[in-house]
């Protein structure tokens, strides 16, 4: 059964997640804090999230909360990622500058998180003897066009290569795992629209016919712990995705909450009109493993001589992997798909539906 291995792995092993207090981290938790897992170890720099993450586990899970730790840190200071690793068994790497704009803006701010924090925590993690990290990766890395796209892809070659060292030292296991919009996940648009719909306003969208991929934070954590179960050093993790328009998703939330009219703003900084899962560089080494791909490592060296002089010139697939031509929900579709989410059901439960 699928995850089996990933269970029998946690038993009494120490967990450490970087970034979480973040919505990843909270549905990891969910899903591992009741099982037989040693030690789950929150790693992150905001002090006030993780005092909040503490008082809520010792009130809704007072039997289970000592097994989670808490550390204040930043994947940008090498130390505080050192002392937060000792003894740690498995890494779950979630922490990011994920937001578009913020980003764009102020792109080093990206690089010095996304890029230099990931290096830390992977050279910290071979140096540690970790068995094994699963880092976590956009849609946007794939043909990125924004900043934080961009750091994205950078972060994914710092990953391949950290697997490549790991694997010859033959201790660590690095892989990643790309996937698209977390359906309600902090700073996503969901939420934005729900918002405005309870003050009245309309609702705002920057182009309707663009296309984004959607998944639940479940699907996330699934995704994560199919990689773990089944990565060699350096694989790349994709999940198939179902997709919508932002109006036909605009419109799902509305007929849920409420027509309060839109308003159509333009595109906002660094956007696309889609987005790529696995490129077609990607797809000519992927495997389709059911609901997932798996993109195997680029294992070339820099003889370069034996792939081009002896004529090896097949570098791409016909197309890509968009969010254009998965699956694409209609309306109602939308809405069963953002029914999975607590979050849509929380609110609607406040307002009696």
């Amino acid at each position: 059964m699928e995850g089996d291995i990933v269970m029998s792995a946690l038993h009494n092993a120490t967990l450490m997640i970087t970034g979480g207090t973040g919505s990843f981290g909270s549905t990891v938790l969910k899903h591992f804090l009741e099982t037989d897992i040693g030690q789950i170890r929150i790693f992150s720099r905001d002090e006030k999230k993780q005092d909040d993450m503490r008082h809520e586990l010792q009130a809704k899970h007072p039997e289970h909360a000592g097994k989670v730790k808490f550390y204040i840190g930043n994947v940008r200071d090498l130390q505080s990622v050192k002392d937060a690793m000792q003894g740690v068994d498995y890494i779950f790497h979630a922490a990011a500058l994920k937001q578009v704009p913020s980003c764009e803006f102020f792109p080093m701010e990206a690089v010095r998180t996304n890029v230099m924090g990931t290096d830390n925590v992977l050279h910290a993690a071979i140096e540690a003897g970790v068995k094994r990290v699963v880092c976590l990766s956009t849609d946007k890395a794939a043909y990125p066009i924004n900043a934080m796209g961009i750091s994205k892809a950078m972060m994914e070659h710092v990953i391949f290569a950290n697997a490549r060292v790991a694997a010859e030292r033959g201790n660590t296991v690095i892989c990643c795992t790309r996937y698209g919009n977390v359906m309600c996940s902090r700073g996503s648009v969901i939420p934005l629209f729900i918002d405005q719909i309870k003050a009245g306003a309309p609702i705002t969208i920057t182009n309707p016919n663009m296309t984004r991929f959607l998944m639940n934070l479940d699907e996330a954590v699934d995704l994560v712990k199919f990689a773990f179960d089944h990565a060699n050093p350096g694989d790349l993790f994709i999940q198939k995705a179902d997709a919508s328009t932002i109006g036909d998703l605009a419109k799902a939330v509305q007929k849920l909450f409420g027509d309060t009219g839109t308003n159509i703003i333009g595109t906002r900084h660094g956007e696309k009109l889609y987005e790529t899962l696995m490129t077609r560089e990607e797809r000519l080494r992927s495997e389709d493993m059911g609901q997932y791909f798996r993109v195997a490592a680029d294992n070339r060296d820099l003889n370069y001589d034996k792939y081009f002089v002896k004529g090896q010139v097949m570098t791409e697939a016909e197309e890509s992997y968009t969010s254009h031509n998965t699956t694409l929900l209609d309306v109602d579709g939308v809405v069963k798909k953002i029914l999975t989410t607590d979050y849509v059901k929380e609110e609607l439960a406040k307002i009696g539906k």
